[in-house]
């Protein structure tokens, strides 16, 4: 990967063109500060410049800002003071931003574990393939299309009779 003939520069560009992809992830998912999330991003990209692949980098930045948006989460979690506190379900839990346009969509991915929401997500909002979906979390692209079938599914169900949402479950391979 650091085999690239273009400048440290010219390949960074390429990298940095992926900044409102990243910052609209991070907000998406609830950050404090989206703007810092994708700045820290592409500073992690730059040190790491030789390590990636400019022209096949979304994964990997959307899996270094998934990491960042977990250290905020956690950072942003009160310390336990006593028993009774371990019993909050999990306070640290990102809170989920969606503006879609129809709100029973906002409803039903409320619905689902956050497992399922994140596959259906970052294949239908963040338009990654399976294969780099499974890439940005750190999985065999199989698990990740197992993962995403019973999200479809589950979302399915949520939905129930709602036939005017215009959701559809075609993988980016398989569109036109």
């Amino acid at each position: 990967m650091g085999k690239d003939k273009d400048s440290p520069e010219k390949r960074f560009e390429r990298v940095f063109a992926h900044y409102g992809l990243i910052e609209a992830f991070a907000r998406r998912r609830g950050s404090r500060d989206p703007a810092a999330i994708a700045a820290e991003t592409l500073s992690v990209a730059w040190r790491r410049l030789d390590d990636i692949d400019p022209d096949h980098c979304r994964p990997w930045l959307l899996a270094t800002a998934r990491n960042l948006l977990l250290a905020e989460y956690r950072e942003s979690a009160p310390s336990p003071l006593d028993p009774a506190s371990f019993e909050i379900e999990d306070p640290a839990a990102p809170e989920f931003v969606i503006d879609s346009p129809d709100p029973e969509i906002d409803r039903a991915l409320s619905a689902l574990d956050p497992i399922d929401r994140e596959a259906l997500l970052l294949v239908a909002w963040e338009d990654l393939t399976p294969k780099e979906a499974a890439t940005s979390l750190g999985i065999r692209p199989a698990t990740f299309r197992v993962r995403l079938s019973r999200a479809r599914r589950r979302f399915r169900e949520q939905l129930g009779d709602s036939p005017a949402t215009g959701i559809t479950a075609t993988p980016k391979e398989e569109r036109p």
